[in-house]
């Protein structure tokens, strides 16, 4: 999944795995539930970085055995979206790329919502919004996606 803060991925990759069916990897959830709804910015990387090597080493593990495993990860950064295709691919695995997205306006009105009943998301503030907005890479010409729309 690749798309910003409130642009419907989790809502997405929940359909999917259904559909498919697939285990879902939702980072979000996973901080949530281990360092809180709103952890310390001051550990969030660090945090972050657990969650990944946990997660890093084990859907590989699930794909290898066939089973379709769908990164719900957002995947803001090229070198990040590279480096699960390649792993993808050196497991013999296809990869599909979703884009999904939304207007900055639905995303932001969506983070509010979810902000007021947090159960398994991370609480996201208007500025927190605009900080990490800056960190979000568009997709290269040269990356094949599928675009979603949940506007």
């Amino acid at each position: 999944m690749h798309g910003f803060l409130g642009a419907g991925k989790t809502t997405f990759a929940r359909e999917l795995e259904a559909k498919l069916p697939a285990v879902r990897y939702t980072l979000d959830e996973w901080m949530a539930r281990l360092f809180g709804d709103d952890p310390p910015v001051e550990d969030f990387q660090r945090n972050l970085a657990a969650i990944l090597d946990i997660m890093g080493s084990h859907w590989p593990r699930v794909a290898a055995c066939g089973v379709d495993v769908i990164l719900d990860f957002g995947f803001w950064s090229r070198t990040e979206r590279d480096a699960a295709r390649r792993r993808a691919a050196d497991l013999g695995c296809e990869s599909q790329l979703y884009a999904v997205r939304c207007s900055d306006e639905t995303a932001r009105r969506r983070c509010h919502a979810r902000n007021q009943s947090l159960s398994g998301s991370l609480l996201i503030t208007d500025n927190t919004f605009d900080v990490l907005e800056a960190r979000f890479e568009a997709l290269a010409d040269d990356e094949p996606y599928t675009l979603v729309s949940t506007e």
